[in-house]
């Protein structure tokens, strides 16, 4: 990142036209998530081809925009590696022990109750999904502080897995014995997080070297969430060549769009 696009972090004004551009690109991820719920209710047999695309969006965001920018932004080093690292790596375990806390509730409390459903886990699963939901629209309000390209880079990627987040927001809601109506508003909460979190970025700038290390925790829990969950789980009943196919063209799609903004 050059002196100039640094330089936007610090005199761009608390509201101003990127962050509102935010807040509206936020609103695919809430017409995603809706999708993904739908799809929940009426699963269909493409849902690994799209879970497939997005794995590939989210490694390529990580991997090509994330990671160089945080880098930049954060600037400084604890014990010779950048803390912007650290924070990648951090976010990674972080978003790995949150998912494994939830699993080993839902295993205690599925194994005294009768087939395995207790309606609270469910809830506080689906509570999980709307936080983390909640901080992805912070991270794309804090991407568009940086620069528009990039803003648009963490949109897209947030957007395509938040098809999964919806999906699985009501799977979960609905496998715990949680009625129909209680799932749908989970669904529902969990799609508005995201602007929520766009929007609440209008209220303050955040310092370039918070900036850059939010960027790099965000960007290793991303990456957990890409490796760990969407792409197996594209793969898990369909491992077929277009599933590979989607998640390749995913990827090179960010190349493309990170080329462009640059």
């Amino acid at each position: 990142m050059d002196g100039e696009r640094l330089s936007r972090v610090r005199d761009v004004p608390p509201i101003g036209y990127e962050e509102h551009m935010a807040v509206l690109v936020a609103l695919g991820a809430f017409l995603m998530t809706l999708a993904g719920g739908w799809s929940a209710h009426r699963v269909t047999d493409r849902r690994h081809l799209v879970l497939g695309l997005a794995g590939g969006l989210m490694l390529g965001v990580v991997g090509l925009e994330l990671l160089p920018e945080s880098l930049e932004a954060a600037g400084t080093e604890v014990h010779g590696v950048p803390v912007a690292l650290l924070l990648f790596v951090a976010g990674f375990l972080l978003a790995h022990l949150v998912e494994r806390l939830l699993a080993h509730r839902q295993a205690s409390h599925g194994a005294g109750e009768r087939n395995g459903r207790t309606p609270e886990v469910g809830l506080t699963a689906a509570a999980a999904m709307v936080g983390h939901s909640a901080m992805d629209g912070v991270a794309i309000g804090a991407a568009f502080q940086i620069d528009g390209g990039m803003g648009a880079a963490v949109a897209v990627a947030v957007i395509a897995h938040d098809f999964a987040d919806g999906f699985n927001t009501y799977t979960l809601t609905r496998v715990y014995g949680n009625a129909r109506r209680r799932a749908l508003t989970m669904l529902v909460a969990d799609a508005a997080a995201p602007v929520a979190g766009a929007a609440s970025t209008l209220l303050f700038t955040i310092p370039e070297p918070l900036l850059g290390g939010y960027l790099g925790l965000f960007g290793g829990a991303l990456l957990y969430l890409a490796a760990a969950e969407i792409l197996p789980e594209a793969h898990h009943e369909h491992p077929a060549r277009t599933t590979l196919l989607c998640t390749v063209a995913g990827a090179l799609f960010i190349w493309l769009v990170v080329g462009a903004a640059h």
